[in-house]
């Protein structure tokens, strides 16, 4: 058996535990100093970053539920033919205004002047009859059944004239209002029978103004409040809500408000898109510069404001915009809103404060 190679190779595992485990105690018999142990490194002050701070404080503002509609007529009345007969009158044409009590379709009376004729010479013998059965029966030579037979004649003769006559009042056909007519009349010559449309008439003035509210903002409308709308081609007018449905759309879940607009040059036609505004009431708001927003990591608009000298992103509401800032809600009523270095701090950043002036010409200046 070869000896050599194991003492060899006990000699180099010696030689390696001495190394790595007894590296000190060898250091120190060679002679060598032992390294001086590591310490931690120094703490490093915390720089605190310079930025510029408004003082604000809550405040009531109004706040409108938003809508958008359409106008509409605020009467409108199909006017339909009574009777059968054929038109004897002109056209007229639409867009014309008309008079209440205006004639819209005349039609032709036919044989009705002649029955008319033969109902009034009824009533007339009926008449005559009725007063002899009377004074017969005073005299005791009629009996009180004949002389009831006579009363009744005359009281059939009666509406058999008043039924002749309203058959030729039908005969002409008027406007129940005054407005205009959407299209135009029957036209001459044409058979209308009963039911047959002679002419739309549709009232303007006032303008009727309807919108969809959804049923999370309907509770804020109440019957009157006042109402500012914008048309399509950039007409402001003001009214108030005189409609406010108690039902629903099923289909989209929203209520119809209405509000009326005076409208005496007509100038509003209906159809036309509009864009509403509903007074509602006000909520506490800060009135900011539009440049204190931010986001945070999770994309949430906010500000960042001081607390305790460091500091914090608060999530807010946008309510509206101005030219000279912005309304939020949903903050504290008092804050230290970062306007200058919101950019390049995060929560828990130590803040060097500098205060700056409310903004000017805005009301802001009494937060200060």
């Amino acid at each position: 058996m070869k000896i050599v190679p194991l003492i060899n190779a006990v000699l180099v595992t010696a030689a390696l535990y001495a190394l790595v485990f007894e590296r000190a105690r060898l250091m120190g018999f060679a002679g060598s100093p032992t390294p001086p142990e590591e310490t931690a490194p120094a703490a490093v002050p915390v720089q605190a970053v310079a930025v510029q701070v408004l003082h604000s404080v809550a405040r009531p503002v109004d706040q409108g539920v938003l809508t958008r509609g359409q106008t509409e007529a605020a009467r409108r009345v199909e006017v339909r033919a009574e009777t059968s007969a054929r038109v004897i009158s002109e056209p007229l044409r639409r867009g014309t205004e008309v008079a209440a009590g205006a004639v819209l379709c005349q039609l032709d009376p036919g044989t009705r002047l002649a029955a008319l004729a033969e109902a009034r010479a009824k009533l007339t013998e009926a008449q005559l009859n009725a007063t002899a059965a009377t004074r017969l029966q005073q005299g005791g030579y009629r009996s009180d059944t004949a002389a009831a037979g006579a009363e009744a004649s005359l009281q059939e003769a009666q509406a058999g004239l008043e039924a002749a006559q309203r058959e030729i009042d039908r005969l002409t056909i008027t406007a129940p209002f005054a407005g205009l007519l959407d299209d135009d009349s029957a036209e001459l010559g044409s058979l209308l029978a009963a039911g047959s449309l002679c002419a739309t008439v549709i009232a303007l003035d006032p303008i009727r103004l309807v919108g969809f509210v959804p049923e999370t903002e309907i509770d804020r409308i109440t019957l009157g409040t006042p109402v500012g709308a914008r048309l399509a081609t950039g007409r402001e007018v003001t009214g108030r809500v005189n409609y406010l449905s108690r039902s629903a759309d099923s289909a989209t879940r929203t209520f119809r408000v209405e509000a009326e607009v005076p409208n005496p040059d007509r100038a509003i036609r209906e159809g036309q898109t509009v864009e509403m505004v509903i007074a509602a009431a006000g909520a506490q708001a800060h009135f900011l510069p539009a440049s204190a927003l931010t986001l945070n990591d999770a994309g949430d608009l906010g500000l960042r404001v001081v607390q305790d000298g460091l500091a914090r992103f608060l999530p807010a509401t946008f309510l509206r915009d101005t030219p000279d800032g912005v309304w939020l809600t949903g903050l504290p009523e008092v804050l230290d809103v970062i306007v200058v270095g919101q950019d390049y701090v995060t929560d828990g950043t130590a803040l060097a404060v500098t205060m700056v002036p409310a903004l000017p010409g805005t009301g802001a200046e009494a937060q200060k």
